[in-house]
């Protein structure tokens, strides 16, 4: 694993190493063309040189159109060199930005659930967006203008000590405070600009946050509170922006005020020299001509500093990420295990965080084609047990064992493909109910995705819209009421027909006679599979196998629905509670 480091210096980009060596063919190509390109452009203001002393001493008009001739082909040279660098220069550092916004997407979908539940999602939306362009245009037009300054700059200055070794050394005077000045600069716009990114990604974070809560913020009428906090936001980051610039703004005023002093510099002993009969005039237009080629690179060295500070700063925070190590992974000594049958054991399992204890010694056997519910008050550890069984999260202490073999000697993806899934938050993409079913199968199996939502009753609702089951659910499902969101979350987890099936609360949205519509055609469903289900309403799970009752963490009661009516615990009370509601609501 690639380590990056915290200070303001190259090794925040050691990551991109291996890009650079994988499309080190199109750099060398790029470097190649840029030296052709220069050397054709070093070549005109020689033959300016000649041209305009071949005119003092009598040249022919003849002689006159061969050097403009000559002029314009190499100029045309140089022109499409320079093409040709750019585009394999400038497209190598697309295409290293495609290949590492691959890599940081892939290694986000690696990392554990508990990474996600301490990180806003905005914050990653501006790593993944604005610090990679921040890479790519170092590696880019940085690299592009670092290559320039490094090949034009020496040649020009050889070419103007031939002319004149003592102007050249006055020329090149005003050099040591360009490098001060990048000295004293260059960790300044590092620091700033990683602020002004973190600003941006509070930006992100706040923007993604609102648009997302949309519809809460309309119906608590905070849209005005919204606004002020989304403003304070952005003139923080208007304010970390005009520190940079002006960091930036005084600088780039200085680098040209040092280019501009060379060529004062110039014209006054350059003229003196010409004068004097030291060098003739086409030399001194030549050695002009040298100057105002490397000034632009003396200019540009300003801006590819930029471009490395801003690119590092930007690298080191995609680092943090691709840093990060996935809690949940395969182990070494996996077994190749590819099927599961469904036989679950919780072996004196526990489990917390951030110094929270969530469950305490766990002890809980569930055959293979058991039915077997969940119940408990909020915050009782419920849905933090389940999400054990596919590995979202490993346990602090204890085992959690499936058909015999602990679940972290089984490959995740065998694990997972065996498991049909329902969380508490149904979750939807932005594509059609059919696809939204459909996904997690290795083929769009139409046939299989009628079956799911036949059972979870969501065929006449599917028939009901335009388009039927390719209807387009909207973002995180805006388009479906909270019923029929939680009946495509549940069409998806039995879609797979897992050996093991989980759902967590997947009926609060659904009023009680759909429910049982669905709990009837999931009765058949779950005969042959091992089913856990976690409900808060009692006739939802009184026809299971057994009921297991979580509270504070433990299990402080288990058994069939009449055994525990018949202890008289916090089961029982539980269900005369809901009796009493449903009465009421009778009335």
């Amino acid at each position: 694993m690639e380590v990056f480091g915290t200070g303001n210096d190259m090794r925040d980009l050691t990551i991109l190493k291996g890009f650079l060596l994988k499309h080190k063919g199109q750099f060398i190509f790029g470097l190649i063309t840029l030296i052709v390109s220069n050397l054709s452009a070093l070549l005109v203001p020689r033959i300016l040189r000649d041209a305009i002393d071949g005119l003092k001493s009598g040249m022919g008009g003849d002689a006159l159109v061969r050097y403009a001739l000559l002029m314009v082909f190499l100029t045309i040279v140089a022109g499409v060199f320079r093409f040709l660098t750019r585009y394999r220069l400038i497209g190598a550092s697309f295409t290293i930005a495609y290949e590492l916004r691959n890599r940081l997407f892939g290694h986000l979908q690696g990392l554990s659930a508990s990474y996600f539940k301490k990180t806003r999602t905005g914050d990653i939306m501006a790593r993944a967006t604005n610090d990679l362009e921040a890479v790519r245009r170092l590696l880019g037009p940085g690299v592009l203008n670092l290559l320039n300054i490094l090949i034009m700059g020496p040649m020009a200055v050889g070419l103007m000590v031939g002319i004149s070794p003592r102007l050249t050394l006055y020329a090149v005077l005003p050099l040591p405070f360009l490098t001060i000045s990048i000295a004293v600069v260059r960790p300044k716009i590092f620091s700033r600009f990683q602020q002004v990114q973190e600003q941006f990604s509070s930006l992100s974070a706040k923007a993604q946050e609102n648009l997302t809560g949309i519809r809460v913020i309309k119906a608590f009428a905070q849209e005005e509170n919204e606004i002020n906090s989304f403003r304070q936001i952005n003139q923080g980051y208007l304010e970390r922006n005009m520190g940079l610039v002006k960091i930036w703004g005084l600088f780039w005023p200085f680098i040209m005020f040092i280019a501009g002093l060379s060529m004062v510099v110039v014209l006054w002993f350059g003229g003196r020299q010409v004068i004097a009969g030291a060098i003739s005039l086409g030399q001194f237009v030549q050695f002009a001509n040298y100057l105002m080629m490397i000034t632009w690179p003396m200019m540009a060295l300003g801006w590819v500093i930029n471009l490395l500070q801003r690119g590092s700063a930007s690298m080191k925070r995609i680092g943090e990420i691709l840093n990060q190590a996935p809690e949940i992974k395969d182990n070494k000594g996996r077994k190749n295990i590819q099927t599961l049958k469904g036989t679950i054991e919780f072996r004196n399992v526990s489990f917390g965080y951030d110094g929270k204890q969530v469950l305490k010694e766990i002890n809980l056997k569930i055959e293979k084609g058991m039915t077997v519910a969940i119940v408990g008050p909020t915050g009782a550890g419920k849905s933090t047990l389940v999400s054990l069984i596919p590995r979202l999260f490993d346990p602090t202490e204890g085992e959690v064992v499936i058909d015999g073999t602990d679940v972290k000697q089984i490959p995740i993806k065998a694990l997972r493909k065996s498991i049909g899934y329902a969380p508490q938050e149904s979750f939807l993409f932005s594509e059609s109910i059919k696809e939204n079913i459909a996904y997690g199968l290795e083929d769009d199996d139409v046939r299989l995705v009628q079956e799911a939502a036949t059972v979870s009753n969501l065929t006449d609702d599917i028939e009901g819209f335009p388009q039927g089951y390719d209807t387009v659910v909207g973002e995180r499902g805006v388009m479906l009421s909270g019923g029929q969101k939680q009946r495509v979350a549940l069409a998806r987890a039995i879609a797979r027909h897992p050996s093991i099936l989980i759902l967590d609360d997947v009926f609060s949205s659904v009023d009680t006679y759909t429910e049982e519509e669905i709990l009837k055609r999931l009765r058949r469903f779950m005969q042959t599979r091992t089913s856990i289900l976690i409900s808060h309403r009692i006739s939802t799970v009184r026809e299971a196998d057994l009921i297991v009752v979580l509270k504070d963490g433990q299990i402080v009661e288990q058994g069939t629905h009449e055994q525990l009516l018949a202890r008289g615990g916090f089961y029982a009370n539980m269900y005369q509670q809901q009796q009493v509601l449903e009465e009421i609501a009778r009335m």
